[in-house]
C-alpha cells in the first residue's frame, strides 16, 4: 500500500509525494499585488514539500458569481498570464499546482453581501432553475436577495464555454492541472443536486453539465488533468427531501471516470452554505473582534442581522461537530468502484491518521469511527489533503512528511475553532487568529520544525 511519500499520477502528471494544501479561499483579488498575494500564501506549502497545491476557488467571469469578498477571477487572459510568476515559484520547489475553478450561481455575493449588491444594482444571480422554497422564504423576508437569471440551454453552453477559456489560460500560465468546484453551493453542486435542478432539458442531468465542461477544456487544454468535487448531501437538514445520497455521488463519481475525468473528491456537504462545510467549534472570538464588526454589519446588512448570522452559525456548531476524516468512509465507497485517483480531505489533521487512511500503517484502532474500521478495511483514498491547517501552519508539510522514514506521532497545531474562516466575509485574510494555537506554532518554529523542508 502507498505511503504518504510515495509519489501519484493524475492524468499523466505525477504529484512528488500524496500531501496536497486543498483550496482555500486565499482572498488575493485581482489587484496589483494579487500575483504576489498569492505567492506568498501557497508557495510556503510547496517549499516545505508538499506535493499538490491547489489554489482556492477562482471565478470563471470577470463580473459576477464570486461567493465571498476577494476571489480571483482567471476571466482576463491577460491577468492569467501574470499568475505564470505563481506557478513557476511552486515548481522552483518541485511541487504541482492545479486551479480550482467556480462560480458561485445562488451563493454569489449578489445574494447575501448587501454592501456588495448595493455597489452593483445591476448583477443578478445566475441559477439552475428558480430557487427552491426555503431560499424563496427567505428572499420573501429580505435576510437574502434573489433575482434570478435562471440559464436557457445556450447560457448553460455558454457558461461551460467560460470553465473551458479560464482553463486554457490557466494551463498556458503554467497551472498543472484544474479542479472544479464541485461543492459548497456552487453553481456545479447546483446542477448536480435535486434540490436546486428541477430544469426539463438536457441539463436535467446535473453530470451532463460536467461532461460538457470536460469537453470545453479538452477542447482548449487537451491534456490538462482534470478534477473535480462531488458532494452527498448527507447534511441536508430533515426538511429536505430531494437531495444526493452516498448512492447518487458513487454512480456520478463512476459517470465522471466514464467521461474523462483523471480523479474525483467526494465530499459530505449539505444543501445550504453553512458550517457542514467548516465543522468545529463555534467562532466566537471572531464574532466578538471589534476590527470585523463594521465589515460584519456591512455584509450581512445591520448589526441586528450580523447577530441572527452569528446566531445561526452558533446553532450550526453543535449539529456540525467535528469529526476527524468525515469524508473517509464516502471516499473509501467511491475508490472500491473506480479506477481513478480518490482524494480525500474534511477533517484530516495527524499523520498516523494518513497513514491509516493511505493503507500504509497497520495501526490496529484508528481513532474514530469516521476512520472507518480496522478489520481489514480497505484504504479510504490515494491522496489527502488539508486545508485550515494551512492557515496555521503555512509550511505544515515539513513536519508531516517523514525524513530518513521517521514520521512519528505528529499533528497539527489548529484546534478547528473556526476563528480564521468568519472574518474572510469582510475580505479578511484566512489566518489563525487563536493565540494559543500560534504560540504553538511560534514554539515549533524556534524548535526549527520547519526547517526540514527535504524528504526522501
Amino acid at each position: 500500500m502507498p505511503a504518504l511519500e510515495d509519489p501519484l499520477e493524475i492524468g499523466g502528471v505525477e504529484l512528488p509525494n500524496r500531501l496536497y494544501r486543498a483550496p482555500l479561499l486565499e482572498c488575493a483579488g485581482n489587484g496589483p499585488d494579487a500575483v504576489e498575494t498569492l505567492i506568498s500564501e501557497l508557495e510556503p506549502a510547496a517549499e516545505s514539500g508538499a506535493g499538490l497545491i491547489c489554489q482556492g476557488a477562482t471565478i470563471v467571469r470577470e463580473e459576477g458569481g464570486c461567493a465571498a469578498p476577494g476571489m480571483t477571477s482567471v476571466a482576463d487572459p491577460n491577468f492569467v498570464a501574470e499568475l505564470s510568476k505563481l506557478t513557476n515559484a511552486i515548481h522552483d520547489h518541485d511541487s504541482r499546482i492545479f486551479v480550482q475553478l467556480e462560480h458561485g450561481g445562488l451563493r454569489s455575493m449578489e445574494t447575501w453581501h448587501a454592501e456588495y449588491r448595493e455597489a452593483h444594482p445591476d448583477l443578478s444571480q445566475l441559477a439552475v432553475s428558480e430557487p427552491p422554497w426555503p431560499l424563496q422564504l427567505l428572499d420573501k423576508i429580505r435576510f437574502l436577495n434573489y433575482d434570478p437569471q435562471v440559464l436557457g440551454t445556450d447560457e448553460v453552453y455558454e457558461l461551460a464555454a467560460d470553465f473551458g477559456r479560464s482553463a486554457a489560460y490557466c494551463a498556458d500560465a503554467g497551472y498543472d492541472g484544474v479542479h472544479i468546484a464541485g461543492a459548497n453551493m456552487g453553481i456545479v453542486q447546483q446542477f448536480l443536486s435535486p434540490f436546486y435542478n428541477r430544469r426539463d432539458d438536457e441539463f436535467a442531468d446535473g453530470v451532463r453539465f460536467l461532461e460538457v465542461v470536460h469537453d470545453e477544456i479538452r477542447e482548449r487544454a487537451d491534456d490538462v488533468p482534470l478534477m473535480t468535487k462531488v458532494p452527498a448531501e448527507t447534511e441536508a437538514p430533515p426538511f429536505v427531501r430531494r437531495h444526493l445520497s452516498t448512492d447518487d455521488t458513487v454512480r456520478i463519481c463512476r459517470r465522471l471516470q466514464g467521461i474523462g475525468y483523471d480523479a474525483v473528491v467526494p465530499v459530505q456537504a449539505s444543501v445550504f452554505w453553512d458550517m457542514s462545510i467548516v465543522r468545529g467549534e463555534f467562532p466566537g472570538e471572531a464574532w466578538r473582534d471589534e476590527r470585523f464588526r463594521e465589515g460584519y454589519a456591512a455584509a450581512f446588512g445591520s448589526k441586528w442581522r450580523a447577530a441572527l448570522v452569528a446566531l445561526a452559525n452558533r446553532v450550526e456548531a453543535f449539529e456540525y461537530d467535528f469529526e476527524p476524516g468525515w469524508n473517509a468512509d464516502l471516499a473509501r465507497r467511491v475508490r472500491e468502484r473506480v479506477s481513478i485517483p480518490v482524494l480525500l480531505e474534511g477533517g484530516i489533521r495527524e499523520r498516523e491518521q494518513i497513514d491509516f487512511l493511505l493503507g500504509s500503517e497497520a495501526s490496529e484502532t484508528p481513532r474514530t469511527s469516521g476512520e472507518g474500521k480496522s478489520d481489514g478495511v480497505a484504504s479510504a483514498c490515494d491522496a489527502v489533503g488539508m486545508g485550515r491547517p494551512f492557515y496555521a501552519e503555512p509550511k505544515l508539510p515539513a513536519r508531516l512528511l517523514s525524513v530518513d522514514g521517521e514520521s512519528g506521532e505528529v499533528g497539527v497545531v489548529c484546534e478547528n475553532c473556526n476563528n480564521c474562516t468568519v472574518p474572510q466575509v469582510t475580505g479578511a485574510h484566512g489566518v489563525c487568529r487563536t493565540p494559543e494555537v500560534l504560540a504553538e506554532k511560534g514554539q515549533l518554529e524556534r524548535e526549527g520544525a520547519y526547517e526540514q523542508s527535504e524528504t526522501e
